[in-house]
């Protein structure tokens, strides 16, 4: 089917017209690295919610329907990358997704956004934290934050966490299905830590110093450089280093352009830079 000639990631999130966060942050960034994304909507937003207004639309109800005319396209995915998702309906639909066009040659990223610093976001309920857990047995690669690291174990929050208490959580969360993990964005005073586990290998940190505030569409920038890298075949701890690199850079860019921290990481700046280093195998 000449459809599948080319490499894909589905991208399931919701679409941010507005503070670079989600599929306007992933469709960008996986096209530029030679990948094409094919995005399905959760829900659609004018702006992200860090605003203090925004419109939105839930897309729940035409999730399925969407999916099954890729499946009359017989569509094959290279990849497929979950993201922020709003009910306990669409843990469903996307499990039924996977089970649908996750083949044996599909590398599946599951980035589990659930919340920070310890808590859920308020848009979480208890009842969507649990389900999320039905989603990593499909994962080949996690990108968990420490918080949802803990929540998708059950282990009390903490944020001084040493190296061998990331270990053990990375095994917890190995058991459940991925070999491959990177708990992101863990606060070692003036650096960031990605702790990289990948299994029946040695667990390895990789810093970079933080630059600015936590902005919105970070987390996406990441996990959308680690699904592409993944489906064109780089190491994962390569991939790792590629993608803390080019968010370090972004965030000195946004830095020096003075912009809101709701406006999220001007990537588009650097864009052409993406794949510098990095051969498509």
């Amino acid at each position: 089917m000449p459809h599948n000639h080319q490499k894909k990631i589905a991208v399931i999130n919701d679409f941010c017209g507005f503070g670079r966060c989600s599929l306007a942050v992933s469709i960008p960034i996986i096209s530029a690295m030679k990948v094409q994304c094919c995005p399905l909507p959760t829900s659609v937003f004018s702006n992200h919610t860090g605003f203090e207004s925004f419109y939105y639309t839930d897309f729940t109800r035409h999730m399925g329907s969407y999916a099954d005319e890729w499946k009359k396209l017989n569509l094959k995915f290279s990849g497929i990358l979950t993201g922020f998702l709003g009910s306990p309906t669409q843990i469903g639909i996307v499990e039924d997704f996977l089970r649908k066009f996750k083949s044996g040659d599909t590398i599946t990223v599951i980035d589990p956004v659930m919340g920070d610093y310890g808590n859920l976001y308020p848009t979480y309920s208890p009842e969507l934290a649990r389900k999320m857990k039905n989603l990593v047995p499909y994962a080949d690669i996690l990108t968990p934050n420490l918080t949802e690291a803990c929540i998708l174990t059950s282990t009390p929050y903490n944020p001084q966490i040493s190296s061998e208490g990331l270990r053990l959580l990375c095994e917890r969360l190995s058991d459940m299905g991925p070999a491959k993990i990177v708990i992101s964005g863990i606060d070692r005073g003036d650096d960031l830590e990605n702790f990289v586990y990948e299994k029946d290998k040695q667990a390895v940190s990789v810093y970079c110093h933080k630059v600015g505030p936590c902005r919105s569409g970070t987390g996406d920038v990441f996990s959308s450089m680690i699904a592409a890298d993944a489906v064109n075949g780089v190491d994962f701890m390569d991939s790792v280093h590629h993608a803390s690199d080019f968010i370090a850079r972004v965030l000195r860019r946004t830095l020096e352009l003075d912009l809101p921290k709701t406006d999220g990481l001007c990537f588009e700046e650097l864009l052409c830079e993406i794949g510098d280093g990095y051969n498509e195998k």
